[in-house]
């Protein structure tokens, strides 16, 4: 039978009791695996948990893995492997850089075979057969994945289950079937690892968020805010967002007592603090993964989870709670084993890889402390460098900050030169109003996922125009990753990618209504793209308008940037507004601009909401009417245009709007030169005129005020911060 288990707080025999310190190492020491209690059963029940989210892993790889990175898929291998010879002509480098087996083939039959192989590997996992070798399996196919995906990886997910898997090699019994592996019991640096990897997935996830200091942290609406903006929110997020604000004050403090006191507790407190850490992670988890489809990260988070648990407690709990006859069966299994003697060699290569794997983890456990570990000496951090690409060292920053917009992208394809449009559906990501994702976790749908990471990055990501051209090029192992093919009859000619905002809509209206999102049109992502003349995919281009301008044939150009305009370019529509206040091709007609604006607006073109401001700032085509431009200007702001923010500091700052807001003011025109880059004119024209503004209106405030609109301008810069105040009418 297993030894009893002491009570907790119990003392060793025959010691005098020590101090707090004491008795802290102690229990830091039965953390580490240095004790009698053996874990032969959480053991198993962990490995069997890893090899059920690699099912879902390498199922994920089989259904998606043509369409990501095959021979026609939209970032094929064999291009990055290109791309990688021509940047590091040493072979030796370019493995580094890239180690995986598809050095020895990237066409399509390899990324099938892998896959297979992977599942393979999990499954054999599962079945408890050569678990050590189909971890080494699983590790092996999933890197050789993860370091050729590129922007297909964009996930803390694929990082976790790589140091997962590496970890548990050691920690996994000898042999082909090994059963609960008695005789090859788990040494305490195996055990050590895994529970430090625990530690940092919980310590770090709540470490970042307090060094990050997003607002909705501290304000308690950063729940609702992932509710709303992770890619695949289920009815239960739709109904946990709409619960009262106690219930959300709650749910923060349930996530940082996980995150911070759990794993500190799961350190120090010995089994009554392992049991509370694993009581409340696994309420957070749970929570998580039922609203928010996280792939598979909760299930693997709760399965690391039982690694806080050894053979003791779970007996000792099940008796309890009276399921004796259950308990006894589990102690008898785990009873009796001797552990096989490991040559010395084995031994010491265990320990030195182990522990070089944990020198390589204190730099991100550093990094989420706070501490800038770019700035270490090169001598100290050579291991992190290069062992990096192989990320199965790493670190877990989870939602430290938010961007508390739902942004997306959807495709639209047209087969009539663009009079009508039809949208290219997804399987999983929410496009109608009366659409709530369903319940698919742990599936990881990674295009979609993906595709939406992407999409709020802030920077035009390639991966749209993409898509886009191998929709209209047809190719079915893209088109594949929708729902279905909007176009059974003539083919498309035209794709434009749309950009919308979606925000839950209050249970009132869902209840009139069925809806559950209220969706607004954020404007065109990037430029349509046609199929031309050849059959060629290329990108709906000005430039004939330009020329016929450049030749002085104004009516043609005229006419060819009101046809594309007419198609949906929208960049024609501002086009057509510059020449329209310039007077090309006649007088100039500031109204007929205006109107354009209007229009543009209408489509959520952010260009065109600052234009209108400028337009009712200056009386371009209207009368002069600050409140109306100070609308439109803090419209466009809230929507990420920083000119908009400067013009409308400077409103402020020059007493055109009433109330007088010289904070306000002031804020605005910190945030804008802070978050200019000075890449793009507008940046520039802010980063030059700026601290004129800035210095004119600091002369005439008050200290405190100065203080105050700083910081202000400090807590948006920490977080994307809407600029309040009505919307134009």
């Amino acid at each position: 039978m297993l030894p009893p288990p002491s009570p907790p707080g119990a003392e060793p025999t025959g010691s005098a009791a020590p101090g707090l310190a004491g008795r802290a190492w102690r229990q830091l020491r039965e953390f580490s695996g240095l004790s009698n209690a053996t874990c032969l059963w959480p053991r198993w029940l962990v490995l069997r948990a890893v090899g059920v989210v690699f099912l879902y892993v390498f199922a994920g790889i089989l259904r998606e893995g043509q369409a990501l990175v095959g021979p026609r898929g939209i970032a094929p291998l064999a291009e990055f492997f290109t791309q990688l010879h021509q940047r590091f002509p040493s072979t030796i480098e370019a493995l580094i850089r890239a180690p995986s087996l598809f050095w020895l083939n990237s066409g399509a039959g390899m990324i099938t075979f892998l896959a297979w192989a992977g599942l393979a590997a999990a499954a054999a996992l599962v079945l408890n057969l050569w678990p050590r070798l189909a971890l080494f399996g699983c590790w092996l196919v999933f890197v050789s994945f993860v370091t050729t995906w590129r922007v297909f990886t964009p996930a803390q997910l694929d990082r976790l289950m790589l140091e997962t898997a590496l970890l548990c090699i050691p920690f996994a019994p000898a042999g082909l079937r090994p059963g609960l592996g008695r005789d090859s019991p788990p040494r305490p640096i195996a055990v050590f690892m895994l529970r430090w990897l625990l530690f940092r997935v919980m310590f770090e996830a709540g470490l970042v968020k307090l060094v990050a200091g997003d607002v909705h942290w501290r304000n308690f609406t950063a729940m609702k805010v992932m509710y709303e903006t992770s890619p695949f929110p289920t009815i239960f997020a739709y109904l946990d967002y709409h619960l009262p604000h106690a219930w959300h004050v709650f749910e923060i403090l349930l996530t940082f007592i996980a995150e911070l006191v759990a794993p500190v507790l799961a350190v120090v407190g010995g089994r009554h603090g392992r049991w509370f850490a694993f009581g409340v992670w696994l309420a957070l988890q749970a929570g998580i993964q039922l609203t928010s489809n996280f792939g598979w990260l909760n299930a693997a988070a709760i399965g690391l989870g039982l690694l806080l648990l050894d053979d003791q407690m779970l007996v000792g709990a099940l008796h309890r709670l009276r399921w004796r006859r259950l308990g006894n069966f589990l102690a008898t299994k785990a009873a009796g084993g001797t552990a096989r003697a490991v040559g010395a060699f084995r031994r010491h290569g265990l320990r030195a890889a182990l522990w070089t794997h944990f020198y390589l983890t204190l730099f991100f456990f550093a990094k989420a402390c706070g501490v800038t570990v770019d700035a270490l000496p090169y001598a100290v951090t050579w291991p992190v460098h290069l062992l990096w690409e192989f990320r199965s060292a790493n670190g877990y920053y989870l939602y430290a900050s938010f961007d508390p917009v739902r942004y997306q992208v959807e495709f639209e394809g047209s087969n009539d030169g663009g009079r009508t449009w039809r949208t290219y559906e997804f399987r999983h990501m929410p496009q109608r109003e009366d659409q709530i994702c369903a319940y698919i976790a742990p599936w990881f749908d990674r295009f979609e996922a993906t595709f939406e990471i992407a999409a709020w990055s802030g920077k035009k990501s390639p991966l749209m125009p993409a898509v886009a051209a191998h929709l209209l090029a047809r190719h079915p192992e893209v088109m594949d990753l929708f729902r279905r093919d909007p176009f059974p009859d003539p083919p498309p000619t035209l794709i434009r990618m749309r950009g919308y905002r979606l925000a839950f809509v209050d249970p009132a209206t869902h209840h009139r209504t069925r809806q559950y999102w209220r969706k607004e049109p954020a404007g065109n992502y990037l430029p349509m793209l046609q199929l031309d003349e050849s059959g060629q995919v290329t990108e709906c281009s000005l430039e004939p308008g330009e020329a016929a301008l450049r030749n002085g044939d104004f009516p043609a150009a005229l006419g060819f940037f009101e046809q594309q305009y007419r198609m949906g370019n929208f960049a024609a529509g501002f086009r057509l507004a510059d020449l329209a206040l310039e007077g090309v091709g006649g007088a100039a007609d500031p109204a007929r601009a205006l109107a354009l604006y209007t229009a543009l607006a209408r489509e959520g073109e952010v260009a065109a909401e600052y234009h209108l401001g400028v337009s009712y700032e200056h009386g371009n085509g209207v009368p002069v009417d600050y409140a109306q431009a100070a609308a439109w200007y803090r419209l466009a702001a809230r929507h990420g245009s920083l000119p908009a923010m400067f013009n409308l500091g400077t409103m402020l700052a020059h007493d055109r709007l009433r109330p007088r807001d010289e904070i306000e003011g002031l804020a605005l025109l910190i945030e804008s030169s802070t978050r200019a880059t000075g890449e793009d004119a507008p940046s520039r024209f802010i980063l030059e005129h700026q601290p004129a503004q800035v210095n004119w209106l600091k002369a005439r405030m008050p200290a405190a005020d100065i203080a105050a609109a700083t910081q202000r301008a400090a807590e948006r810069l920490k977080s994307v911060v809407p600029v309040g105040e009505p919307e134009p009418q």
